[in-house]
């Protein structure tokens, strides 16, 4: 799953560390994230939509391709 977070929060000019703060995780976590490393859990994902005003779906791309019948 690839995300926009590094843009987002470059936008707002949040360090990892400050957002990591505002969500209550470690910076460590955002950084997996933006990597690509992590997946965040449904409750993150939307904490994440909340702290920048989007929908998840406006953060996370979903890159798997549907199966053709």
């Amino acid at each position: 799953m690839e995300n926009r977070l590094r843009v987002l929060r470059a936008e707002k000019r949040w360090s990892q560390a400050e957002l990591a703060k505002r969500l209550a995780v470690s910076r460590q976590t955002i950084n997996a994230i933006e990597n690509g490393k992590y997946d965040p859990s449904l409750p993150l994902a939307f904490a994440l939509a909340r702290a920048f005003s989007l929908k998840i779906e406006e953060i996370f791309i979903d890159n798997v391709k549907e199966e053709e019948s």
